[in-house]
């Protein structure tokens, strides 16, 4: 046991606002060393906020954070580092531009005198990536790796820190099952070491499967700290929501017998996918499973114009159509929610309103802008789709995770849309938001919309979907009906096991 990694860490009556809007009411618990705590809540619980308060990313508006029952206040993350303290964020805070060595270090740099000793920061780097399982060189830039790399790459930068406290913030979003694996192996040799994990994810089981005991807060307060192994996982969800959450999955509906509403043949992406056919007709729910580069998102991307592709023919409701770009598929009544909702899905310095009525302008601008309709427009889908917000004259980066996703799907819906692709649409949301999302996606599917849902969750595709198509290295490897959907059944399709 290595002693000068334990501490403990106290919140003594937390509270925090963002103006007139309090987030923290009073947070009061305690952190043991050498353990691993599950941070459990819904999307705008506190969870993160509390842990950025922790870790120096925000400062408390009242009440104090104790390290070995002395208050300490950081006036930045350096700062929190310096005593250990250190956490890897839902949404990565990469440089694009500089290498994987360059961002490990970033304001951290080591030096030989008066310049950068460059050979012992990529020697290091090598090593905190052979520990997570990336195989790359530390001078690849990071605009080249994929989402599942820089999550793995935001890993490397906290164990190079050598952490005393270590806050996950859903690590385990993008990963394989083989990356995962290996994490909770790391978070197992931390804990030995003395290091205190708080791992926050909406992944029950992976919760009840790492965590001694967990902490549970809802709308900004402390609710109740269990052990781990006296609590079920749907004892864990209730305590989130703080009511009794049944039936997560609607009712399947019978699958249509309709023509597809779209019928796409030989769709190739050059170096993602190769000759992939599939429909999905009106009422439909199509699911793509496959493991972390199988190709489905750079396939979809292909499809919607946003990458080069190659397709022998595309019919959308029986006619033949041609797409170059999002603004030709959105015309053609074809949307897609991108797995990258910071990066790609939301321009998060934007209002909520201006990110809701960006891709239907035309709506609103006749002939100039018409900012009291966008209001009125955002004010429905704060309501349609739970956005919890305080105010809605904020930007979309005060927004919690999981509201961010469900401003998203709000906005990709907007245009009202026949053909529906959404990938990964439940990543970094709580459980009961999960079961908002899974009761939307039936509606639209009830509505007469096509929908086709990329994700990593097998569980959830088996739970929404009439189909599942599974992919491996590109290639379309079998599509499974209703009666053939079992773990066991994609897993072996996903790994080429069949």
């Amino acid at each position: 046991m290595t002693d000068h990694r334990r501490v403990s860490v106290s919140f003594d009556g937390v509270v925090k606002a963002f103006g007139s809007v309090q987030v923290l009411h009073g947070v009061s618990f305690e952190l043991a060393p050498g353990r691993v705590v599950g941070l459990l809540g819904e999307n705008g619980a506190g969870k993160s906020t509390l842990m950025k308060i922790l870790s120096g990313y925000e400062p408390a508006t009242c009440g104090d954070v104790r390290l070995d029952g002395v208050p300490v206040k950081f006036d930045g993350p350096r700062a929190a580092e310096a005593r250990g303290i250190v956490m890897i964020h839902q949404e990565f805070a990469l440089a694009e531009d500089l290498t994987i060595a360059q961002n490990v270090f970033l304001g951290h740099e080591r030096t030989r005198g008066w310049w950068l000793d460059d050979a012992a920061m990529r020697a290091e780097t090598a090593r905190v990536l052979k520990l997570v399982g990336l195989n790359a060189s530390p001078d690849t830039p990071v605009r080249q790796l994929i989402v599942a790399e820089k999550q793995l790459v935001e890993i490397a930068k906290a164990l190079q820190r050598d952490a005393r406290v270590l806050v996950m913030d859903e690590p385990t979003a993008t990963l394989t099952p083989g990356e995962t694996e290996r994490l909770f192996a790391l978070i197992a040799q931390l804990k030995a070491e003395g290091v205190t994990v708080v791992y926050i994810s909406h992944k029950l089981d992976e919760i009840e499967r790492i965590t001694d005991e967990v902490v549970v807060m809802r709308d900004g307060r402390f609710v109740a700290r269990e052990r781990t192994s006296e609590l079920t996982r749907r004892q864990m969800a209730n305590l989130m929501v703080g009511r009794e959450l049944s039936d997560l999955y609607p009712a399947k509906d019978a699958r249509p017998d309709a023509a597809p509403l779209l019928r796409v043949r030989g769709l190739s992406v050059p170096g993602w996918a190769h000759a992939v056919d599939f429909d999905v007709a009106p009422g439909e729910i199509l699911g793509f499973a496959g493991l972390v580069g199988a190709g489905r998102t750079e396939m979809f991307e292909g499809l919607l114009g946003l990458r080069r592709h190659d397709v022998a023919s595309l019919e959308i409701a029986g006619r033949a159509a041609r797409i170059r770009s999002p603004r030709e598929a959105a015309a053609l009544g074809l949307t897609y929610l991108s797995e990258d909702r910071k990066g790609k899905g939301l321009h998060v310095r934007f209002g909520l309103a201006e990110n809701l009525t960006l891709m239907a302008l035309r709506r609103y601008a006749t002939p100039w802008l018409h900012p009291s309709a966008e209001r009125a427009a955002l004010k429905t889908a704060v309501d349609e789709f739970g956005i919890r917000t305080g105010s809605l004259d904020i930007p979309a980066s005060s927004l919690s995770g999981g509201n961010q996703q469900k401003l998203a799907l709000a906005k990709v819906l907007h245009p009202a849309p026949r053909v529906i692709v959404l990938d990964e649409p439940t990543r970094g949301v709580d459980v009961g938001a999960k079961r908002d999302i899974y009761f939307l996606i039936q509606r639209l599917a009830r509505e007469g919309k096509a929908v086709i849902v990329i994700s990593s969750e097998l569980i959830e595709l088996i739970g929404i979907c009439h189909r599942i198509a599974v992919m491996r290295a590109g290639r379309l490897q079998a599509t499974l009906a209703a009666d053939q959907l079992t773990e066991e059944a994609l897993i072996a399709h996903a790994t080429g096991l069949h």
